[in-house]
């Protein structure tokens, strides 16, 4: 799989995700090893700061995404999860792309208290 992208699509990704409901937020995918080493190919200039927090490759027979979400305290989140699904497989359809693996990731649950903005 390419770790190139269509133009566009990691951020439509992400969009579509943050706008489903229960999901507060969206972390850096990957593993804590992938996210330091890209924390330092920022810090010398070899990558930017403004990419995508979802990571999708694309290749011949569909698209992989990954994310991880910070939810909503009372969310449900089996039914969170469908819903995110869901709504990157729209994205991914109006592209005419079909998914071949979605990974997402509860990262953090925030409490009530901040849930109730």
């Amino acid at each position: 799989m390419s770790t190139t992208a269509l133009p566009g699509l990691a951020e439509r990704i992400e969009a579509a995700v943050l706008a489903t409901p229960g999901v507060r937020s969206v972390y850096r995918a990957g593993s804590l090893v992938s996210n330091l080493v890209g924390a330092g190919a920022v810090a010398v200039g070899i990558s930017r700061i403004d990419e995508p927090l979802v990571a999708v490759r694309v290749g011949d027979v569909g698209v992989e995404v990954e994310a991880s979400l910070g939810i909503e305290y009372s969310a449900s989140a089996l039914e969170l999860l469908r819903n995110v699904r869901e709504a990157i497989g729209k994205v991914l359809a109006e592209d005419g792309l079909e998914p071949v693996e979605i990974v997402l990731t509860i990262a953090y649950v925030h409490p009530r208290e901040a849930s109730s903005d």
